[in-house]
C-alpha cells in the first residue's frame, strides 16, 4: 500500500468490525482513557497536596519548594494533555474502511475509568520519547539499529530492487522501526494491535509535519527515585525528524489487528523483524509457527528483545514462559535454520535516564532462514532399459 500524499493508511484489517457491539465499546474505552488522563492525573497530585497541608506547619515550610514544584507538576500535566486532545482529535477517520458513524465516541454508556488503562495512557506518552525524539536516539541504536543493519546486509539496496522487498513489523508502536526501514526503499507494513499505540503513531505520522514542533512531559508520573525536581518534569520535543520525508513512491502502512488474526497467507513476506515483540504472546509458539508460515521460503526472520511473557501471572489470562533454550528448540522444531545469534544484548526500553532506578534487559538477538525451496531435477533417468523424467520440490 503506497504511502498518500497526507500520511500513513491504517486499513484496520481485522476478524470482526466495528459493526461488533463489544469492538465498538473497546474503541470507546481507549478513547474515554486518554480524556480521563488530565483527572486522573491532577487527583493522584491533589492527594499528595492534601497530605503535604496535614503536616506541621515547620515541616510544610520546610518543603516550600517541594510545593511549588508540585504546582509545575500539574501544569505538565495540562501540557500532556493537550498533547492527548491533538492525538484523539480525529481517531474517528483513522481506518480507511471503518466509518466515524461505525466509531463514533459518543455513547450514553458511561465508561468507568480503568487504572491499567492509565498506566498504558502513560506508557504511550513515553514511548514518544523512545521513538520520536533526540532522547531516544540511544535506545534506537540499541534496539532498532541492529535489526535495519541485518536487513541491509540480507537485502542489500545495490543488488535488489528494494520496493519489490516485503517486510513486516508486527508489534510496530508509534512506527519508528517501520518508519525507517520504509524510509531506506523497502516496502513495509507495520501491525498493531494496542489502540493506545494506534492512536498516538497515526499522530505523530500523519498530523506532524515539522521538527521538534511537540513536546510531552515524559516522567512527570514518576514521583519516585528523582535526583532533581527537574528530572520528573523535563519537556522532551517530537518529532526529531519530519515524518513526512519518505522517498517518492515510498510503500509504507499500517495494519490494526492481532498478529495470529490479520496474517494467515502464507509464503507472503520476505522478512518479518521483530522487536521486544514475541513475548506478547500467549502461546510463543503460536506468534514463531505463524512468523514460520508467512515468510517466504528463504525468507528472513530477525528478533531482538527479552522474554517478558506480558500475559504472565495476569488475572483471568493463560500464558506459558518457555526459557530461551526452549523457545531456540522451537524455532529449530519448526524448521528455522539459526543464522546468528546473541546473548545479553544490553537494551532498554523508554527509560529515564536521569532516574535513580534503571532497567536494563540482557535481550537476545537472533537472525533466522526459512528454509529455500529447491527443484530438483532428474532427466532421462535410465533404468533397467527404460527413461523417466521427474522432479520433486524440496526444502533445503
Amino acid at each position: 500500500m503506497e504511502v498518500e500524499p497526507n500520511g500513513v493508511n491504517y486499513p484496520k484489517n481485522m476478524n470482526s468490525t466495528y459493526e461488533d457491539e463489544e469492538e465498538r465499546k473497546h474503541f470507546q474505552r481507549i478513547v474515554s482513557a486518554f480524556k480521563y488522563y488530565k483527572p486522573h492525573s491532577l487527583q493522584r497530585v491533589k492527594k499528595t497536596e492534601t497530605y503535604l497541608l496535614s503536616l506541621p506547619a515547620h515541616h510544610q515550610k520546610l518543603l516550600s519548594r517541594y510545593r511549588e514544584h508540585l504546582n509545575e507538576v500539574k501544569r505538565c500535566i495540562e501540557n500532556n494533555d493537550d498533547i492527548i486532545k491533538l492525538i484523539i482529535k480525529d481517531v474517528t477517520n483513522i481506518f480507511e474502511n471503518v466509518t466515524p458513524e461505525d466509531a463514533s465516541t459518543d455513547s450514553t454508556v458511561a465508561h468507568r475509568p480503568i487504572l491499567a488503562d492509565q498506566e498504558k495512557v502513560q506508557a504511550t506518552i513515553k514511548q514518544f520519547v523512545r521513538d520520536w525524539s533526540t532522547e531516544g536516539e540511544e535506545e534506537r541504536r540499541t534496539c532498532y539499529q541492529p535489526i535495519i543493519d541485518e536487513i541491509v546486509n540480507q537485502f542489500p539496496l545495490e543488488h535488489c530492487t528494494p520496493g519489490e522487498v516485503r517486510i513486516l513489523v508486527p508489534g510496530a508502536g508509534l512506527g519508528r522501526l517501520a518508519y525507517e526501514i520504509a524510509r531506506r526503499g523497502y516496502t513495509c507494513q507495520g501491525n498493531e494491535f494496542s489502540l493506545f499505540m494506534l492512536f498516538a503513531s497515526h499522530f505523530v505520522l500523519n498530523k506532524c509535519r515539522g521538527i521538534n514542533s511537540f513536546r510531552v512531559h515524559p516522567w512527570v508520573h514518576q514521583y519516585m527515585n528523582n535526583i532533581e525536581p527537574q528530572h520528573q518534569i523535563k519537556e522532551v520535543y517530537f518529532p526529531d525528524i519530519n515524518p513526512s520525508d519518505l522517498p517518492e513512491n515510498a510503500q509504507f502502512s499500517m495494519v490494526a489487528g492481532d498478529f495470529l488474526e490479520v496474517y494467515t497467507e502464507h509464503d507472503y513476506w520476505d522478512c518479518v523483524a521483530t522487536c521486544f515483540f514475541i513475548d506478547c504472546a500467549n502461546n510463543i509458539v503460536q506468534f514463531i509457527e505463524t512468523i514460520y508460515n508467512i515468510l517466504k521460503p528463504g525468507g528472513i526472520w530477525i528478533n531482538l528483545g527479552p522474554l517478558l511473557y506480558h500475559f504472565s501471572d495476569m488475572p483471568m489470562e493463560e500464558s506459558i514462559e518457555p526459557s530461551y533454550f526452549e523457545v531456540r528448540d522451537v524455532i529449530r522444531g519448526l524448521g528455522f535454520n539459526i543464522l546468528t545469534e546473541k546473548t545479553h544484548v544490553k537494551t532498554r526500553y523508554a527509560q529515564n535516564v536521569h532516574s535513580m532506578l534503571q532497567y536494563e534487559y540482557n535481550s537476545v538477538y537472533f537472525v533466522c532462514q526459512k528454509p529455500k525451496k529447491i527443484r530438483v531435477s532428474e532427466s532421462m533417468n535410465v533404468s533397467n532399459g527404460s527413461e523417466t523424467n521427474g522432479s520433486q520440490e524440496h526444502e533445503n
